[in-house]
């Protein structure tokens, strides 16, 4: 049996360098874009539209369309909530499309949007993502969405979580050096996920913005089932 590839891009800066379109990319952005994507279908969203520009997000907003929208971590002026997923509450989101705009996550769905298929995964909904890559039979890039095209800590050992799995499923393998250091890193952190990203840069950002109530809830694992993938531009819960 010929096994399947996983590979870990540690930031956007670097995406260019994976090459492979028929693989699946995974796109990582635990704190907050991909918790918060996850937990609005879980919330009984039909689909969300990501959108990488200020004006296009404004654009939707007068044509009614419910937006959330962020830079920085502070909600736009226009917009009907940021980027928390406590903002993501069924009374909200349920039966509804939302245009979704973020410093980072939808900038690299656009990234990603030249790959074979394009999915969303976190802490969160992480055997969900898991169970279901195994079952695809395609090589895998975890994307981290890293911080303005640095590497983050949070998306690292979240990348490390998946390729774990997918290694111990016997189904994949690796020679990739960042899939190696992201496993290290998970292995430290794994007993104590949010104690470990204390010292994360992200952390402290939402801190000192007020902005970390959400922190525990973006790093407790498999408390959805949600499958976000990206279908002609716009994000659908294949598993929904």
């Amino acid at each position: 049996m010929i096994k399947k590839i996983v590979e870990v891009c540690l930031t956007p800066a670097i995406f260019k360098h994976f090459e492979n379109k028929d693989a699946i990319v995974v796109i990582i952005d635990v704190l907050r874009a991909s918790s918060a994507i996850c937990t609005a279908f879980s919330n009984g969203a039909v689909s969300i539209i990501p959108v990488a520009e200020i004006q296009e997000a404004k654009e939707y907003k007068s044509r009614g369309y419910l937006v959330a929208a962020e830079r920085d971590g502070y909600v736009l002026d226009f917009a009907d909530f940021g980027n928390s997923p406590f903002n993501f509450t069924r009374d909200k989101v349920e039966g509804k499309t939302i245009v979704y705009s973020t410093t980072n996550g939808t900038r690299i769905i656009d990234l990603a949007s030249s790959s074979h298929i394009s999915v969303i995964g976190t802490f969160n909904n992480l055997s969900a993502i898991t169970d279901w890559l195994i079952r695809q039979d395609r090589d895998v890039i975890l994307f981290c969405a890293g911080w303005k095209d640095k590497i983050s800590l949070e998306d690292t050992i979240c990348a490390g979580a998946i390729a774990e799995k997918l290694i111990e499923s016997d189904l994949f393998s690796t020679i990739c050096d960042s899939v190696h250091a992201s496993v290290d890193l998970w292995s430290i952190a794994r007993d104590n996920p949010v104690n470990y990203i204390e010292k994360a840069a992200q952390r402290s950002r939402l801190r000192d913005k007020g902005l970390d109530d959400c922190i525990e809830y973006c790093m407790t694992l498999d408390i959805n089932q949600s499958i976000p993938m990206i279908i002609d531009g716009i994000l659908k819960d294949i598993a929904g």
